[in-house]
């Protein structure tokens, strides 16, 4: 039926079986591979087009994970019910793996190619995020496009002190190493995580242990590869290229750009501007009838003359582009409530790079409701990144957020919820915090980890510790050995380095990561260094920080809301929301505050008010405990009168809870009518003086409030 169908299979450490299966689904793609692990079923493929489109000179590669609904049994919400656009946390996904994958193609590899990966069976036992990079490696590696794989991803949390590699997820709740990591059979690629405060040595020690089962998962593709016997791959010709003009490029121009590199220019668009004046001076003396061709090549050269160059510079003078030492970090300001009327704000400057962000406090009624195929439930902390293109002094269409944003958000995201407060109150609240990108030059994620931070405090949120990041880079030089590592990398850095790795974290520990690698043969020994150089860096930071805001302020700002929780008999829930959210809905309406009402795993039921100023929440928290407390004994209320009778009065004293006012009990002196005695809707103050045990019915008295005439005491 399938006469090209071939299989391989092999274990996690926990005993988990994985089978990679080709051949029988999609066979029309240049590469298709089916994994399976207990019930979960990933489908990924990749076609890469035979030729490449005239005028690109990248890597035009796609990815998109899509987590069918089905593979859960479960039908998409919306108006359409069909699968839309990725959610963020398929987004997240997709970036996992294109930076596992992408630095492994060819350089001058240009074709258009996608790599599509879907989710067709869901095991609550089996995640599926680390499987879909290993599905995704094993599809390349099977067909004919150039490719330096396979590669694969785990995931490695660490719980009592233990590693798992791709726990589950009651697994992850207790771990305080949370990490994925990409690499090859040889070198680390990608690192991705958050930790509860731990050490540098800790994170390598994960790295170590996810590295090792890695390896045993790309054997398990290479062995794929064999069956399938598609080991030779396509051939190819994606760029034009003649070495005579680069070498008359570099030997003409390399004098000029170096010297343009140790003049040390802080400014980015005095640098860039500095190293485009060369390249129009160098064109402009060719000769007229020069070939649009040749100049081509020669702007192609001399992209790669300046990276050369630049990094040529940092190896032999350890020094950078801006004058800094290697470890050195850009000149910061902060400062914090610079938005006025937000509950909490900050702004935090580092060289050019700047974010404005700014917090805001919700109610449960603010919690963001997720509905996905594999996670629904909600969240109640968000932080979105925004990066405008004003920030880097360009004109770009504003169209939301992209991968780019969301990855960064949730690099943020993982830095600082590590230090929320969690348990009472603290989870009653939904929290927001926004960082607006106002100006970039490199780390930009990382200011909005420090600017997140400050602003947290600022809006009175009891954070464990203040959070900062530092985003290191690293030059390296093969044939010498040479290599520098550089704090708080610029833009150009980044694009000329080899390491992008972001770390965060407080005084105590770190608390997530960010690192893709470039280049081959990164040492655990560099990986070490540029983690304690990284703490360096983090702590400097933390101080400047430090100027601004130390600590939370004690209390949320004016026009926060704020909370009390009640909790209450389960029976009372209903009493509290009333018919069709009747009772809820007006108390709501007479304070002003918002209510909300939630069950406890034990039957109890919490109910939490928020409101912006004290009386507010007064006056909706009384109501509750009138409505959840039973009456006592004893007790004195503030009733109303509900209804006039010949020998009494109806008093309301808790709502819901009425009681008889008999005649005799209204006053010492004797009364022979009610009339003209009370009104219906006023109020009386009145005492429970007994509850009948059989019908329940409630005694009240208003004479024993009053002094009684001959000036003896009432014995009740």
């Amino acid at each position: 039926m399938f006469p090209n169908f071939h299989s391989t299979e092999f274990s996690l450490p926990n005993g988990t079986k994985i089978t990679l299966e080709t051949g029988k689904l999609a066979k029309q793609a240049d590469g298709a591979v089916v994994l399976k692990a207990g019930n979960t079923m990933i489908l990924a493929t990749v076609v890469s087009s035979v030729d490449a489109k005239d005028g690109v000179d990248f890597l035009p590669l796609s990815v998109d994970y899509q987590e069918k609904f089905a593979s859960a049994g479960k039908i998409p919400g919306g108006f359409l019910k069909r699968e839309g656009k990725l959610s963020d946390h398929e987004v997240l996904v997709c970036r996992l793996i294109d930076r596992a994958i992408r630095p492994l193609f060819p350089d001058d590899y240009h074709a258009d190619t996608q790599v599509m990966v879907a989710l067709h069976s869901s095991d609550p036992e089996v995640l599926p995020e680390p499987l879909a990079a290993l599905a995704a490696s094993a599809a390349i590696t099977i067909a004919d496009i150039p490719f330096a794989g396979p590669i694969s991803e785990v995931r490695v949390a660490r719980v009592e002190g233990e590693f798992i590699i791709n726990p589950t997820a009651s697994e992850l709740a207790d771990s305080d190493i949370d990490m994925t990591i990409a690499a090859s059979e040889t070198e680390i690629l990608m690192v991705e995580g958050e930790m509860k405060e731990v050490s540098e040595l800790e994170m390598i020690e994960a790295i170590k242990v996810a590295h090792e089962a890695i390896k045993v998962q790309c054997q398990a593709q290479k062995e794929l590869e064999q069956l399938v016997g598609n080991t030779e791959k396509r051939e190819y010709s994606h760029e034009v290229n003649d070495e005579e003009i680069k070498e008359k490029v570099f030997s003409d121009l390399k004098a000029q750009v170096l010297q343009t590199a140790r003049e040390r220019i802080v400014n980015k668009k005095k640098r860039s501007e500095a190293f485009k004046t060369i390249l129009e001076d160098y064109i402009a003396q060719l000769p007229e009838e020069t070939e649009e061709a040749y100049i081509a090549l020669v702007e192609k050269y001399y992209k790669k003359l300046q990276k050369e160059a630049v990094r040529e510079m940092v190896l032999e003078d350890r020094v950078r582009m801006d004058a800094r030492q290697l470890n050195e970090v850009r000149p910061i300001a902060c400062e914090v409530s610079t938005i006025p009327l937000a509950h909490g704000s900050s702004l935090f400057t580092r060289g050019e790079t700047q974010s404005l962000t700014s917090v805001t406090i919700g109610t449960k009624q603010d919690e963001q409701m997720i509905d996905g195929a594999v996670y629904s439930g909600t969240n109640n902390f968000m932080l979105h990144y925004n990066f405008p293109g004003f920030s880097t002094g360009e004109v770009r269409p504003n169209r939301g957020p992209g991968r780019r944003e969301v990855g960064h958000g949730n690099l943020a995201h993982r830095a600082l919820k590590k230090v929320l407060p969690t348990g009472g109150e603290n989870d009653q609240f939904t929290v927001r915090v926004v960082s607006d990108i106002l100006e970039s030059n490199g780390s930009s994620s990382m200011a909005t980890v420090c600017a997140g931070s400050m602003a947290l405090m600022d809006a009175g949120i009891q954070t464990k510790a203040p959070v900062s990041g530092i985003a290191m880079g690293l030059i390296s030089d093969a044939n010498t050995g040479k290599y520098a590592i550089l704090s708080d990398i610029l833009g150009d850095e980044d694009h000329l380095g080899d390491m992008d790795f972001k770390v965060t974290g407080t005084e105590k520990g770190i608390t997530a990561c960010q690192m893709d690698i470039k280049v081959e043969g990164l040492s655990y020994q560099v990986l070490e260094e540029a983690l304690n150089q990284a703490k360096e860096g983090r702590l400097h930071i933390l101080g400047e920080m430090s100027k601004a805001i130390s600590e939370p302020n004690e209390d949320f700002k004016a026009n926060a809301p704020r909370c009390e929780v009640i909790v209450i008999k389960g029976d009372k829930i209903g009493a509290v929301i009333g018919p069709g959210g009747k009772v809820i809905q007006q108390m709501q309406k007479d304070t002003g505050a918002v209510i909300s009402v939630s069950e406890t795993p034990d039957g109890k039921g919490n109910v939490s008010i928020f409101a912006s100023d004290a009386k507010a929440l007064n006056d909706a928290a009384t109501m509750v405990r009138n409505i959840t407390t039973d009456p006592e004994i004893g007790q004195v209320y503030s009733g109303k009168v509900k209804a006039i009778l010949a020998f009494g009065a109806i008093i309301e004293f808790m709502p819901g809870k009425e009681g008889l006012l008999h005649i005799s009990e209204i006053k010492w002196e004797r009364i022979e009518t009610m009339e003209g005695l009370m009104e219906e809707g006023e109020e009386v103050k009145v005492k429970l003086l007994d509850i009948d045990k059989r019908s329940g019915k409630f005694k009240l008295s208003r004479k024993v409030l009053l002094p009684r005439p001959d000036g003896k005491a009432h014995k009740n």
